[in-house]
Order: structure tokens, then sequence, then C-alpha cells
């Protein structure tokens, strides 16, 4: 369930003319390190919480945290790479693919910190989706 709300964020922000334009395709991707290469989105980690809304357990909360690596010594490119995500998530429900469904896709919070390089600013944003599991 992770992957695949993972892989819905990438293909709807590469699908994003508004965020392609701020960051390449080929830069938004899973990467497990502070990249060498700028600007950068990075698919970082992820949380799958129940929402107990019933004994069947088919409603879950995937938190996923998006890194946005920007070279600036300020902190301006960064909140606009943010504000970019921000508004592609929103456009609509993310396809999860086969078995899941979107029932709701948000930011729900948003950061961005100077590096201690002082080269460097660093955007931090998390994305809810509630996932419904189809009935098997």
């Amino acid at each position: 369930m992770e992957r695949a709300v993972q892989v819905a964020i990438r293909d709807r922000l590469v699908a994003t003319p508004a965020v392609v334009a701020l960051v390449p395709a080929a830069k938004i991707r899973d990467v497990g390190i502070r990249p060498k290469d700028f600007p950068t989105i990075a698919l970082g980690e992820s949380q799958a919480v129940d929402e107990g809304t019933s004994l069947a357990r088919l409603h879950v909360r995937v938190f996923h945290t998006l890194h946005v690596w920007v070279k600036e010594p300020t902190l301006e490119q960064v909140k606009v790479i943010c504000a970019a995500i921000r508004k592609a998530i929103h456009a609509g429900r993310l396809d999860l693919g086969p078995g899941l469904h979107c029932a709701d896709a948000l930011v729900s919070s948003m950061r961005q910190i100077r590096d201690p390089d002082g080269e460097t600013s660093h955007g931090v944003v998390t994305v809810e989706v509630l996932v419904s599991e189809d009935q098997a």
C-alpha cells in the first residue's frame, strides 16, 4: 500500500507541468541520501496507520514524506517547489492501481529549512493519503 502511494505521488508530480518546470522528472525519485544534483525531490519515508473506522480494517492513512533539495542560500526556490507540489497533490484523487482507492489526499505540512552548509535549502512535505482497500 505504501509503495502504491509513493508511485501515485511520483506519477502525479511528473505529470504536472508546473512541478516538472521546476524539477526535471528524472530528479523526482526515491533516493536514500542527500542528493549531489539539484534541484531534487526525494521520495522519502512513509508510515501506514489504520483509521479504525471498521473491523474489516479497510481504511488506512498513509503518511508519505517528500524531501525537496535546492542549491541556494535562501529559501525562495524551495518554497516555490513545495507550493507546486501542494497544488499538484490537491488537483484530484491519486490513482493507486487495482484493489486500492484514494479516498482523500492532502498536503498536511510543509517546512523549509536552511542546511548547515549555508548553500543548500531543504523542504519537507508531508502528504497524507486515505486509502480504502477493496474487500476480497
